[in-house]
């Protein structure tokens, strides 16, 4: 078992895997950026090129600071090239299918000393580790988004985790400059299954025409001191993913009050899914 991960696979370049990517190189591992699709890859780099140069801008970092990030850094489209990481984490889409076919796959090729990590924001943490011979280095690490500025991670274990597994984790969510809260595996987690049952509940404001989305923000920005309204946050989340999320609450717990509201299915049917599409709950220009 490795006492401290150098070396870092990061599966999936898109909003999370990207920012998870950034940070892990800030704080001086080597990082494999990998995505299906070399385009996908490159555009994860970009995005980090793009938050580096910000933070330059701004005096925050040195523009060798950046190239040094940017240097540590490697592209790939194949999970061949995580064969000598200490660690992966996986950042694909919130899908079990998904999810647990790369795990297969990174099972059978990183070494087997190294730790497996999914950054699912719902799914049990369990049931990915079984398709694994090696559950006990399974865990789950949840970064909230956008991942270079939010300083959470629910570090997730499954049944079978081993604690050393757990304290490697921990330590290096620490170095990448995170506050680590141990959580135990169930539907949602701590962070979602409180967060999702109230963007759904402010869904279900709109639909019975309780309020407007504006004005439901305004109530829980100017009454409740969230620093977003709990619309605003599902379209920049994306509908889709709060349904998913939704979706892995209601079928958990078999509990009414996590059912999905019609609205919400109604607009993810629409391809209104929020910020990324250009129109949610608010339209975006």
């Amino acid at each position: 078992m490795v006492p401290s991960v150098e070396k870092l696979l990061v599966v999936g370049a898109g909003q999370m895997g990207n920012g998870i990517a950034q940070v892990a190189a800030a704080a001086g591992l080597q990082v494999v950026l990998n995505d299906v699709n070399a385009e996908f890859a490159e555009r994860g780099l970009a995005n980090i090129q793009k938050n580096l140069a910000r933070s330059v801008e701004k005096g925050k970092l040195s523009t060798e600071d950046m190239n040094a990030v940017l240097s540590r850094i490697r592209l790939s489209t194949s999970l061949q090239d995580g064969a000598d990481c200490d660690m992966a984490v996986e950042a694909a889409t919130e899908n079990m299918e998904i999810k647990t076919n790369i795990f297969r796959q990174l099972d059978d090729l990183l070494p087997e000393r190294a730790i497996l990590a999914t950054n699912t924001s719902s799914l049990p943490i369990t049931e990915i580790a079984a398709v694994t011979k090696r559950p006990e280095q399974v865990i789950g690490m949840h970064f909230m988004n956008p991942v270079p500025v939010m300083k959470l991670v629910e570090v997730i274990r499954g049944l079978a985790t081993s604690d050393e597994v757990y304290e490697t984790v921990r330590a290096l969510a620490e170095r990448m400059g995170k506050t680590a809260v141990e959580v135990n595996d169930f539907p949602g987690f701590v962070s979602n299954r409180i967060l999702l049952p109230m963007i759904n509940e402010a869904i279900y404001c709109v639909y019975e025409g309780v309020a407007t989305p504006e004005a439901i923000d305004e109530v829980m920005k100017l009454g409740m001191n969230h620093p977003m309204g709990p619309l605003t946050l599902a379209d920049f989340i994306g509908l889709d993913t709060c349904l998913a999320i939704m979706e892995v609450l209601y079928e958990g717990f078999r509990d009414s009050k996590y059912r999905p509201c019609p609205l919400l299915r109604k607009y993810v049917k629409a391809g209104w899914l929020g910020r990324k599409t250009g129109r949610g709950f608010y339209v975006y220009s």
